[in-house]
């Protein structure tokens, strides 16, 4: 009997948890009740496909062993546009499905796998955006003779040094709050902190968490 394969992904740079994505895989599960089901999960970033759980997956589906994959979204999977793109012909060509529940998505349908393709596609952009931000921020930092490495004393609540010049580097690109949070893998509170901390090096209004369209 094939199963159906449950996938879930976070990534150990933003301190992520699975909760967010259990709720909406378990409400799937009780509604559709399937026979067989089995479990894959991943602390792994998506901008590769060979993590651990993601192989246990492949190779299962290589033994013809599923019937269908869900997933909470379908950037969980991977957040490349090549990866998601060869995983969707693996998937056609062993007859598995792919029902990504945020997406609203089903690859069993002509209009689910030309979703499927468009949604990669933005998932990978967004990615590479994203790496843009941060390399302009840190250029820019450089540019000013700005030296990479510590923080004020006081910097609390997961503000490392690292961190702390990432996100005074994408206040000076006059990246929302919201999008620094997400880059950065830190808390707006915490982002608050550190610009209250270097408050007369950096104006803090050029950054609001309340950017629009953040």
């Amino acid at each position: 009997m094939k199963r159906t394969a449950i996938y879930l992904r976070v990534s150990t740079e933003n301190g992520q948890r699975f909760d967010s994505q259990l709720d909406d895989l378990n409400r799937w599960i009780d509604l559709h009740k399937p026979e067989a089901l089995r479990w894959y999960k991943d602390m792994f970033t998506g901008k590769t496909m060979e993590r651990p759980g993601m192989q246990d997956l492949m190779a299962d589906l290589y033994r013809g062993e599923l019937d269908r994959i869900i997933v909470w979204r379908l950037d969980r999977l991977g957040r490349t546009a090549a990866g998601l793109t060869k995983l969707f012909e693996d998937l056609t060509l062993h007859k598995c499905n792919l029902i990504s529940l945020k997406d609203n998505l089903d690859l069993s349908t002509p209009a689910g796998r030309l979703n499927a393709n468009i949604i990669a596609s933005v998932a990978a952009y967004e990615t590479e955006v994203r790496a843009e931000r941060v390399k302009a921020g840190q250029a820019a930092a450089k540019a000013r003779g700005r030296r990479w490495g510590g923080s004020k004393k006081g910097v609390r609540k997961g503000g490392t040094a690292a961190k702390v010049k990432s996100v005074l580097a994408l206040v000076e690109q006059r990246v929302s709050k919201a999008e620094i949070s997400r880059v950065v893998g830190i808390s707006i509170p915490t982002i608050n902190s550190i610009l209250e901390e270097h408050r007369g090096i950096h104006n803090t209004d050029s950054c609001t968490s309340e950017n629009k369209g953040a």
